[in-house]
């Protein structure tokens, strides 16, 4: 009996044993598979930024701000040391060999004070909080957009940024782009708000962008629809999809001809388009896209519709007419 226990025993510790080796084997596995984490990029100077200068025992500490070619020209006993574009840590080896001609082994430390230029993006329309948003690090749209609180329920469904200065340190394989206000195109990207939240189009956002979330604008319904009232026109709206928004025609609609009226460009006159709409629903010819401010009509086909009704009159009393004259006159 005393054996079998002692078997058993020596069984359970072994099992134990086994599980404990595979678990560290399989933590190992994790830790070679699991990525290291990417370290941030460091912030890159340009015209404008102020740095902090300490040389340790010198009297030579100072303030100096990057000038408009790039350069530190107001440190004490130096030639200009060029800034743009590199980090505290490369700015400080630099000016630590530029002082080690004149002083034996100097300590020199470099802390950026103010970041300058690099300039906000400004965002404003359909966002919840339209206003300047900081661009000092590689932010994509997304973030951007995240920043104001995101869209309202009248973004019309694309995104405008217009870029106002180059790239500042454009990367391997990027172009910095040359830009002149006068005769020259500035770069301008549209994007679709489907395709931001998708993740097919999510661009870079530059510092200076302008980017403006446009807002929808209104087309009207009325008549024998469901929910008569004005809808927000978002992409490329049709009248079949416009219907649908308002809970579609009512079943005395008549709509084999429902009009649209719709403002002509560069004038106050008024066009009057008429629509089949039956031959639409059944793929007879072909959607008819809206414009912004169009005026949907669709009108009741029963007895008491406008037109209907109108005509059932004039064809009852015309008929009134014609019954009596056709009657044979006699006397009693």
């Amino acid at each position: 009996m005393n054996i079998q226990r002692s078997f058993c025993l020596s069984l359970v510790v072994a099992c134990g044993m086994l599980g404990a080796v595979q678990a560290q084997q399989s933590q190992g596995k994790t830790q070679k598979t699991r990525p290291a984490k990417q370290a941030s990029q460091p912030y890159l100077l340009g015209p404008g930024d102020v740095v902090e200068v300490k040389v340790f025992g010198q009297d030579l500490s100072s303030n100096a701000q990057v000038d408009a070619d790039g350069n530190l020209s107001s440190l004490p006993f130096l030639d200009p040391i060029p800034a743009r574009c590199r980090s505290e840590r490369e700015l400080q080896k630099d000016i630590t060999v530029a002082y080690s001609r004149l002083i034996k082994e100097p300590q020199v430390s470099v802390r950026i004070v103010e970041r300058n230029s690099r300039p906000p993006a400004s965002v404003s329309g359909a966002v919840r909080q339209s206003g300047k948003v900081p661009v000092l690090r590689k932010q994509r749209l997304n973030e951007v957009i995240a920043a104001t609180g995101g869209f309202t329920d009248k973004a019309a469904g694309t995104i405008q940024i217009l870029h106002t200065e180059p790239v500042l340190c454009p990367e391997a394989g990027e172009d910095a782009e040359s830009f002149a206000i006068d005769g020259t195109t500035i770069p301008f990207e549209v994007v679709k708000i489907s395709d931001l939240q998708k993740g097919s189009s999510n661009p870079v956002i530059r510092p200076g962008d302008l980017i403006l979330v446009t807002e929808a604008e209104p087309v009207y319904i009325t008549g024998s629809v469901i929910a008569p009232g004005g809808i927000l026109m978002r992409d490329q709206l049709t009248l079949s999809r416009a219907l649908a928004m308002v809970g579609d025609t009512r079943p005395d609609a008549n709509i084999s001809e429902i009009r649209i009226y719709r403002q002509k460009p560069g004038s106050n006159q008024q066009e009057t388009i008429k629509v089949d709409y039956a031959a639409i629903k059944k793929s007879k010819t072909p959607d008819v896209f809206l414009k912004p401010y169009d005026v949907i009509d669709v009108s009741d086909s029963g007895f008491f519709g406008r037109d209907v009704w109108l005509k059932n009159v004039i064809g009852a009393l015309t008929g009134g007419i014609q019954n009596s004259l056709s009657r044979p006159l006699y006397w009693p």
